[in-house]
């Protein structure tokens, strides 16, 4: 097999290999004694399954049992099938041309090595995982009368596993991690298992794995370089007013309300993919939410204490720095529900600033949340509250791992491989580095949301929730929206943000971008990638909207530019932050965007 893969086979010296492995020892006891020293320190909540997962398979397993003619029809089907690869597979191994049983799907980077089709046992090898996969999840999805959430459970942590149990994920059954460790003589795994270490040393004892070089990018020096000033902060908050780059400005400002479960600067990445850059040369005085990461002296911040301090103290801080009452506004993600929330609030209390709003991938009806809800029950809400309750924060990379499962393959295993198995260095990305940067949660506020959006769906009834005291309606939202959501959202699913268009008052031009969460919002114009789609009406099914929806190519920033040009006055000298009303208080992109988790 050495000489199918064209590797010459070397030797490593034993004096490095002894020096390198006692290196490794002893930074494993260290790890290993710093860890249980921390443990007896700070024992935890003692659920031994926070995740609420063994119920739920146990009531998967007392369904499946019941019906075992069911299971025996699987079973034999799976037979069936390896009997059929095992045939095809002599066939090849005697010359003869056979079709595959089982084919990944062609995005699937896991089997891009040419050995993987090439050789007749890696390709043996790969079928029979792709016919296992296929079965495991057949059976586990084809159980009557189990309820939907734990259907939905046992459905995700199934593939969690089948994803793990892949042939790439090992030495010995993936091709390239073989090749490369017969050229290498085994320096790979070494180097591999020196990364490991690192890891966990930098996590402190937990999971932690590197997806980029965290060296290569620094916030304000090559990443988030926008030039601007900031021009107020509170506990939660600083404002980012930024530099026009055009003689006059429109007369309205436009505030940009990004979500707090990460950093604002996904917005402003680097000046050819910066929304915010594109923005301000499209002649808008942009103001930007940069939030706090905080600790735990902010545990009892609320839901209502980011509504007040974030954008209604960013509103009155844009009326004293450039003298205009009225602003146009985005929210991203949570930052838009927030938006919703505060617009709702505003048309209660009879607070007409707000002139145009724009949401991005904003979820308002959670009732299908999208994977995200199999992390929603009691069980599991009860246990990560306590586990709030210790410091007052929950940890941001707990908050990282759960996004980082619902792409498993992409976000966790193919790292695995790269770092561990091949032993190399993560490539400088500056996503992948926004995607590492991650924020806490203060305990007040994420239980709030998660109990009475997520669990509850609240907020589509109308008085149900309280903000301020105030009992706040989406039906009573009469500003004119604009609503961006991704074809691919696997945080914000497109039907369920669809809703919202049947439930304001105001007029709404709801736009579907193709790609996801973030690629399908960042999308320049001058990438000339993606597409998407627009529809004049609004029918109550999100499906008959796309039926009837004109697809148009490239990216959908010139199309909100020009509705919200509608709303943003006329042209007036541009303004200079720290020359209005408000003095300069640091560089953009300030200081509260700097604080790391970890």
């Amino acid at each position: 097999m050495a000489e199918q893969m064209g590797a010459d086979i070397k030797l490593i010296d034993p004096a490095e290999l002894s020096k390198a492995m006692g290196h490794i020892a002893e930074r494993s006891q260290r790890i290993v004694a710093e860890f249980l020293a921390r443990t007896a320190a700070e024992p935890g909540v003692s659920s031994p399954d926070p995740l609420n997962i063994g119920s739920a398979f146990l009531e998967m397993t007392a369904k499946m049992m019941s019906d075992p003619a069911k299971l025996v029809e699987a079973n034999l089907s799976l037979w069936q099938d390896y009997m059929a690869l095992w045939q095809n597979t002599a066939r090849r191994l005697l010359g003869e041309p056979s079709e595959p049983i089982a084919k990944p799907d062609p995005t699937d980077r896991r089997f891009k090595d040419e050995m993987w089709e090439e050789n007749e046992i890696f390709d043996f090898i790969k079928q029979s995982y792709l016919l296992s996969a296929r079965w495991v999840q057949g059976v586990v999805n084809n159980i009557d009368g189990l309820d939907e959430h734990v259907a939905q459970k046992v459905d995700f942590y199934t593939r969690q596993y089948v994803d793990a149990m892949a042939p790439s994920n090992f030495v010995l059954t993936n091709p390239e991690v073989l090749r490369t460790t017969i050229e290498t003589g085994g320096e790979n795994l070494i180097k591999g298992l020196n990364n490991l270490l690192d890891d966990l040393e930098r996590g402190k004892g937990r999971f932690s794995i590197k997806m980029t070089d965290y060296d290569a990018f620094r916030v304000g020096e090559n990443i988030a370089v926008t030039p601007g000033k900031v021009v107020y902060q509170n506990a939660l908050m600083q404002l980012v007013q930024y530099t026009p780059t055009t003689p006059t400005v429109f007369e309205k400002p436009l505030l940009i309300i990004p979500p707090w479960i990460n950093k604002y600067y996904i917005l402003d990445l680097r000046p050819k993919n910066s929304f915010i850059k594109w923005a301000v040369d499209q002649g808008h005085t942009v103001f930007v939410i940069s939030w706090v990461n905080p600790d735990e002296h902010l545990a009892a911040k609320t839901f209502g204490d980011y509504m007040k301090e974030g954008p209604l103290a960013a509103l009155d801080a844009i009326e004293q720095a450039t003298g205009q009452r009225e602003a146009d506004v985005i929210g991203y993600c949570l930052g838009g529900t927030l938006l919703s929330c505060t617009l709702a609030y505003m048309a209660a209390t009879n607070d007409h600033r707000i002139l145009s709003a724009t949401l991005f991938t904003t979820m308002t009806d959670f009732h299908e949340p999208g994977e995200l809800g199999v992390f929603i029950d009691e069980e599991q809400l009860t246990n990560l509250e306590e586990r709030m309750s210790e410091h007052g924060y929950l940890d941001g990379r707990d908050m990282a791992m759960t996004f980082n499962m619902l792409r498993a393959n992409d976000l966790i295993w193919s790292f695995v491989v790269n770092n561990y198995l091949l032993g190399k260095d993560p490539f400088p990305f500056d996503l992948l580095y926004w995607n590492s940067d991650s924020t806490r949660m203060p305990a007040a506020m994420h239980s709030f949301y998660l109990r009475k959006m997520y669990q509850e769906n609240q907020l589509v009834v109308p008085g149900a929730i309280e903000l301020e005291g105030v009992p706040i309606d989406l039906g009573r939202i009469k500003t004119p929206v604009y609503m961006l959501s991704t074809r691919e959202d696997h945080i914000a699913p497109w039907k369920s943000t669809y809703s919202l268009t049947q439930r304001v008052a105001g007029p709404v031009r709801f736009v579907l971008a193709a790609s996801g969460h973030i690629a399908g919002v960042v999308n320049p114009p001058a990438a000339t990638k993606y597409c998407f789609w627009t529809n004049t009406r609004k029918p109550k099914n999100p499906d008959s909207w796309l039926a009837g929806a004109h697809q148009e190519e490239g990216s959908w920033w010139p199309d909100w530019n020009k509705w919200v040009g509608k709303y943003a006055g006329k042209q007036v000298p541009a303004r200079q932050p720290g020359e209005g009303g408000l003095p300069a208080l640091d560089d953009a992109p300030g200081s509260y965007v700097k604080v790391r988790a970890v």
